[in-house]
């Protein structure tokens, strides 16, 4: 009994990793992704129209005006057909997958405009709260003019009481 467990193997020690006789190849993670962005980017340029429209000029233009025996794809032109229908059949996924691809970033571009957004928002209402118990600390400040004006009504009773007292004081 012991020895077929040591044969298996523990279950509280690790196994040795088995290594591959061919080692798999290693991509970015988002390598496919990119390369579909880039198709869909290319795909809507007007080089790529272009570049199409030449091909099938030239396609359509060999199969008809070469001699019979160097065409390759007779009049109802099949193997074009194939040949444009096999791009639309990769072209289409890849678009999509550019496309949900430009979502997810929009998404989270989004998120974080909502994050600043909101963030911006409460620093406005705090500035406005400071603002306002500032104004209303002001309102309670003595002023230039108001400092002066009591200073001249002081001043105007100390005069007033040294003529009392200038009045009163036998001479």
């Amino acid at each position: 009994m012991a020895d077929t467990r040591t044969a298996r193997g523990r279950l509280d020690t690790p196994r040795e990793l088995r290594r591959p006789l061919v080692k798999r190849p290693t991509l970015r993670a988002d390598a496919f992704g990119s390369f579909a962005e880039a198709f869909a980017r290319y795909m809507g340029t007007a080089r790529f129209i272009a570049w199409m429209t030449i091909i099938v000029l030239i396609w359509v233009a060999w199969n008809t005006l070469a001699p019979t025996e160097w065409r390759f794809d007779t009049f109802p032109f099949i193997f074009l057909t194939l040949a444009l229908s096999l791009q639309a059949s990769y072209a289409a996924p890849l678009i999509l997958l550019a496309q949900n691809r430009q979502e997810d970033r929009d998404r989270a571009i989004n998120e974080q405009d909502r994050r600043i957004a909101t963030q911006s928002k409460a620093d406005m209402e705090f500035l406005a709260r400071e603002t306002a118990s500032l104004r209303m600390a002001l309102g309670e400040v003595a002023t230039r003019d108001y400092l002066r004006s009591e200073l001249r009504l002081l001043l105007e009773e100390l005069e007033e009481r040294d003529r009392l007292r200038d009045d009163q004081s036998p001479e």
